[in-house]
């Protein structure tokens, strides 16, 4: 699968993911690790974007898990993915 492909998929998986309650968005965000293990041959911008979505990922995850506020974080980790899927075309 291309990197195009996981990210399309990853981006709808955190938008369906951000209005769920913490018990049910937390395991969807923890099915996308695979995803967003990407291709080494991508260029460096590519990996960096994938990069940067991962940990945005995780800063809402790490939220969740600890039952704290996450409506600051949703933003920024679906615009780190939207980033990564624009340079990945």
């Amino acid at each position: 699968m291309s990197d195009l492909d996981n990210a399309s998929k990853v981006l709808d998986a955190l938008k369906a993911a951000e209005p769920e309650p913490p018990q049910t968005a937390l395991p969807m965000l923890n099915s996308l690790a695979k995803l967003v293990q990407g291709d080494p041959d991508q260029p460096i911008e590519v990996q960096e974007a994938r990069a940067d979505a991962f940990m945005a990922i995780c800063e809402v995850g790490k939220a969740l898990h600890r039952k704290q506020p996450t409506d600051q974080l949703w933003g920024p980790a679906i615009d780190a993915v939207e980033k990564w899927k624009s340079l990945a075309r």
